[in-house]
C-alpha cells in the first residue's frame, strides 16, 4: 500500500510516521515543507495542479494529512489549516489515483461542552476560536468533496514529544525548575479545566487503523474519560518524585490568572514565574503581546498567538464507541505513562 504522509514532522505526524514504516506492508512518502521530507510542497501556497501532477506520479492509495498550524492569528491558520485542505481535496479530485483521505482533525473544532457529558460525532460544533474554526472548515471541505475520505478528531494528545506550550508540557517544565531550584512549593494557576488526554501514540495508531478502514465521516479519537488538570499535576508530580506542595492559585472563571509554575522565592511579596513568562496561564492563553512565543512577529500587532489554541471551556469529554465500532481501536495507553514520557523529556532538558 502506497502512502502518502503529508505533515510527517509534526507533533502527531512524526508518530504517524514512525506507525506506517512499522507495517511492511506499507510504502511510505513523506511530502511536506522541510528539508527532510520526500518532498518539498507547501499547501498553503502551492497549487492544487502541481499537487494533482505529483499524485498521479506517486500513485498512492491512501493519504494521510497530518499538517496544520496551532498557532498565528486567524489569516495564518486559515491558510494552513483550511486552505491547504482545500488544495488537497482538490489535487485529489483532479487526480486519476482514487486515493483514500485520512484527515487528522481536533476537538476544538466542537467547542465547549456540558460538564459531566461525553461528545459524540454528531454533536454540533461550535468552536470557542480562530483555530477550531480553521479546523472545522477544513473538515467541512473533507466531508463535502465527495472524496473516500474520513476525520478523526483527536482530542487531547499528550505523551512523548509534547510541545513545550501545552499544558501538560508547561507542568513538566513548572516543575522541573522547581526541583533543579530546589523549591518546596509550586504554585500552580488555571487547572480546572477537564481534558479527555490522548497518548500520541495511540493516535498514530487510530490513524493507521483509518488508512486501512473503508469508514467515512467523522470519528473521535480520545480516551473517553476526561482528566481535571491539577489531576495530572499530581500524578506528574508522583513520576516526576517531586515532594514539595502544590498550590492552586484561585481566580474568577475564565480571568486570566498567573501561569503554571511560580515557585516560592526569597523575596517576600514576589514571586518569579517558573516558564519566565509573566503573560500567560495555564492553558497557554496569551495577554496581548506584540511578539510571539518564538520572538517572532505576530500577524497583528494587538494579539499573540495561542500556544496550545483550546476555546473549549471547563470540560470535554470523547466518545469513542465509533472508533470502536468501525476502525476496531482502543486506546492502550494509560496518562500516567504519557505523563511520564513528558517528564522523561522535561527532566532532560538543559
Amino acid at each position: 500500500m502506497r502512502v502518502l504522509l503529508i505533515g510527517a514532522n509534526g507533533y502527531i505526524g512524526r508518530f504517524v510516521a514512525d506507525r506506517l514504516l512499522a507495517d511492511p506492508a506499507v510504502q511510505l512518502t513523506a511530502l511536506g515543507r522541510g528539508d527532510d521530507a520526500d518532498v518539498r510542497f507547501d499547501l498553503a501556497t502551492g497549487s492544487p495542479g502541481a499537487l494533482t501532477r505529483f499524485l498521479d506520479a506517486v500513485h498512492p492509495g491512501v493519504v494521510v494529512n497530518c499538517a496544520g498550524a496551532t498557532r498565528g492569528g486567524a489569516r495564518e491558520l486559515t491558510r494552513h489549516n483550511t486552505v491547504a485542505v482545500a488544495t488537497v481535496c482538490e489535487a485529489l479530485r483532479r487526480s486519476g489515483c482514487g486515493a483514500r483521505l485520512v484527515q487528522v482533525g481536533c476537538s476544538a473544532e466542537y467547542g465547549p461542552s456540558q460538564p459531566g457529558s461525553s461528545t459524540a460525532e454528531d454533536a454540533v460544533p461550535r468552536p470557542g476560536g480562530p483555530y477550531g474554526v480553521s479546523k472545522l472548515a477544513a473538515t467541512e471541505l473533507v466531508l463535502g468533496s465527495g472524496l473516500d475520505a474520513v476525520v478523526l478528531r483527536v482530542f487531547s494528545p499528550a505523551g512523548p514529544g509534547t510541545p513545550a506550550g501545552s499544558p501538560l508540557g508547561r507542568l513538566a517544565e513548572a516543575m522541573r525548575r522547581a526541583m533543579q531550584s530546589g523549591d518546596g512549593e509550586l504554585r500552580l494557576g488555571g487547572l480546572g479545566a477537564q481534558r479527555d488526554f490522548i497518548d500520541v501514540r495511540d493516535v498514530a495508531r487510530a490513524v493507521h487503523a483509518a488508512s486501512l478502514s473503508a469508514a467515512q465521516g467523522v470519528i473521535n479519537i480520545g480516551s473517553g474519560r476526561a482528566v481535571r488538570l491539577r489531576d495530572a499535576a499530581a500524578t506528574l508530580a508522583r513520576v516526576a518524585g517531586y515532594g514539595g506542595a502544590l498550590h492552586e492559585l484561585d481566580g474568577p472563571p475564565g480571568a486570566l490568572r498567573p501561569t503554571i509554575g511560580h515557585p516560592r522565592t526569597e523575596s517576600v511579596g514576589h514571586r518569579v514565574d517558573a516558564l519566565g513568562h509573566h503573560r500567560t496561564d495555564a492553558l497557554g492563553h496569551h495577554r496581548p503581546d506584540p511578539l510571539g512565543s518564538r520572538g517572532e512577529r505576530t500577524d497583528s500587532e494587538h494579539a499573540a498567538p495561542h500556544p496550545y489554541p483550546d476555546g473549549c471551556g471547563s470540560w470535554q469529554q470523547a466518545d469513542v464507541r465509533t472508533a470502536r465500532d468501525r476502525l476496531g481501536w482502543r486506546p492502550r495507553i494509560a496518562l500516567e505513562e504519557s505523563l511520564a514520557d513528558i517528564w522523561m523529556e522535561a527532566a532532560c532538558r538543559i
